[in-house]
């Protein structure tokens, strides 16, 4: 039987956690990264607490502490900030007039640095936000493919700007060039990976960077601090740990930074933006919420619906913007499609994130458990019930998916973006009920739909493409392979990434032009010849 008992037995004592999944010593960080400069911190401090609770003696569990970071202020983010705009310099800085050849060796060297934290990055990825082993690895890995899938997108885009295009009698060359000040902030479902997707692009078209770590995943950047300081001139990354709450609009209040980069909620990102005094100079590339569905038609594949949409659902606990989030199946198929996602959904294994296998792992603290369960109160007042045995059980940051069915109009299961282990299912009796929820929904990133029927599928894609930005077709919603567009409509999103995407997002199309004359080509050949621009130039990178 699954109740709170049984899941608080599936929490470790500190003898049964594995020898080589401890963390040697709870991880301090006394420092941080400034100007070039490794500067000791000796004022607040937080204390983190890992997702993984501890079992005791008496029964009880609590959350096992794990390290601590410095606790800033506004008056520590001035001093970060005033560091990226002095790097900068009004694009005069080292970093933004440095050649693209120069950063990519600096991105190199960064990355050798990284790779060999690889153990213990991996380690407090699991600790940190609950990730499974297998997952945390995934996630580090896909995270360094990805900076050197972006250097190679970097390489072919500069070598296919550097030539001269002459146009009715006048020479131009177009280069892109970076934007000035970012302030960086990533996720906690993908603190490592999401983070690196807009601070590195951002960081190669060189940019300048005010970095504030995720509030669950902020010690897994404490092996790379000194990568940090170390691959990059002064000031060119400088990294701020405080609420976002306090530092970040006041930050943005001075009219200092020029791009947000944020992965987070559309309610925060639209009151960051109104901070800013000169909205049009600032620049947003935000990942936001999403309220992924799939529409399961009569004729699918229900071993495959079932399949793919489990998946969906519940990788890392449905803690990803690209999870299902709610399921609408049609009517005549909905008990079969409920009975065998039952009968799946109970075969995951729940348990810590080192053990082989695991699929379900606790959550970031209580008040996500608190959450969960408020939601489904509220829909089962409502008339909706929890099919599954044991759904919605939880202890602590424990919590038992919960497949609940049928979610309607006025629960907060049917608009709100649940981000964690519910499974909400409404049915539907004719396709156009689908497609109103996609079109009246605030959400704009993907879809999936799941049909044999070539004829329906093709009717479905073309409305479905001017909703959402991605529709999959017969499996779940993602956001790989990287080098596909990542982007959404309405609440979703602004601006797009994906390995190209991204280093055009944080950089602006710039030119030199001039007139075709002879005078004009030997100064140009003389630039080029003797090397007198970064900007103007002719070299192939290989």
């Amino acid at each position: 039987m699954i109740n709170s008992e049984s899941l608080s037995q599936l929490f470790p004592s500190l003898e049964e956690i594995p020898a080589e999944h401890r963390l040697d010593a709870p991880i301090h960080q006394v420092s941080y990264v400034i100007n070039g400069d490794m500067v000791p911190w000796t004022g607040a401090t937080k204390t983190v607490l890992s997702p993984v609770c501890i079992r005791h003696a008496d029964g009880s569990v609590t959350q096992a502490e794990i390290g601590s970071h410095p606790e800033m202020g506004v008056t520590e983010s001035d001093q970060m900030l005033e560091a990226a705009v002095a790097a900068y310099n009004n694009g005069r800085g080292e970093w933004p007039t440095m050649g693209v050849a120069g950063r990519i060796d600096c991105m190199q060297a960064f990355v050798k640095q990284v790779v060999a934290q690889r153990t213990l990055i991996v380690k407090l990825i699991m600790w940190e936000v609950g990730k499974s082993l297998a997952d945390s690895r995934k996630e580090f890995d896909r995270t360094v493919d990805y900076i050197q899938a972006t250097v190679e997108a970097l390489k072919e885009m500069d070598n296919a700007n550097s030539r001269f295009i002459v146009v009715e009698g006048t020479i131009g060359q177009v280069r892109r060039t970076p934007l000035g000040v970012v302030l960086c902030m990533g996720p906690y479902n993908y603190p490592l990976n999401e983070t690196f997707c807009t601070l590195i692009p951002a960081l190669l078209m060189g940019n300048t960077i005010v970095f504030k770590p995720p509030q669950y995943g902020t010690l897994l950047f404490q092996p790379l601090l000194e990568a940090f300081r170390s691959a990059f001139p002064k000031g060119v990354i400088n990294t701020i740990y405080a609420p976002g709450e306090v530092v970040v609009p006041h930050m943005l209040a001075s009219g200092k930074i020029n791009v947000l980069a944020l992965i987070g909620s559309s309610r925060v990102a639209d009151h960051l933006k109104k901070q800013h005094p000169k909205s049009n100079r600032l620049r947003a590339i935000l990942g936001l919420d999403a309220k992924n569905a799939a529409i399961v038609l009569p004729d699918a594949n229900l071993d495959l619906a079932v399949r793919e949409c489990l998946l969906g659902a519940l990788s890392f606990n449905g803690q990803r913007c690209t999870a299902l989030k709610m399921l609408i199946v049609h009517r005549s198929i909905v008990d079969e499609f409920l009975g065998r996602l039952t009968v799946a959904l109970g075969q995951l294994k729940v348990g810590m994130p080192w053990e082989p296998g695991v699929n379900i792992t606790p959550l970031p603290g209580p008040h996500r458990s608190a959450y969960m369960t408020a939601a489904i109160d509220d829909a089962t007042a409502q008339g909706a019930r929890v099919i599954n045995d044991g759904g919605g059980a939880f202890c602590s940051t424990l919590f038992y998916p919960a497949l609940v069915y049928p979610v309607r109009e006025g629960m907060k299961l049917y608009r709100e973006e649940q981000f964690g282990p519910i499974v909400p299912v409404f049915a539907f009796d004719d396709v156009e009920e689908a497609l109103q929820y996609v079109i009246t929904s605030e959400h704009g990133q993907q879809v999936s739909v799941f049909s044999n029927d070539a004829d329906m599928i093709g009717a479905l894609v073309d409305p479905l493409v001017n909703q959402v930005c991605r529709v999959n077709i017969n499996c779940q919603c993602q956001r790989g392979p990287d080098v596909f567009p990542f982007a959404g409509r309405k609440d979703s999103a602004e601006g797009t990434l994906s390995v190209s995407d991204a280093l055009r997002a944080f950089s602006i199309r710039s030119m030199i032009a001039t007139k075709q004359s002879e005078q004009s080509k030997a100064m140009l050949n003389t630039i080029v010849r003797e090397h007198k621009s970064t900007f103007i130039n002719t070299g192939f990178l290989l």
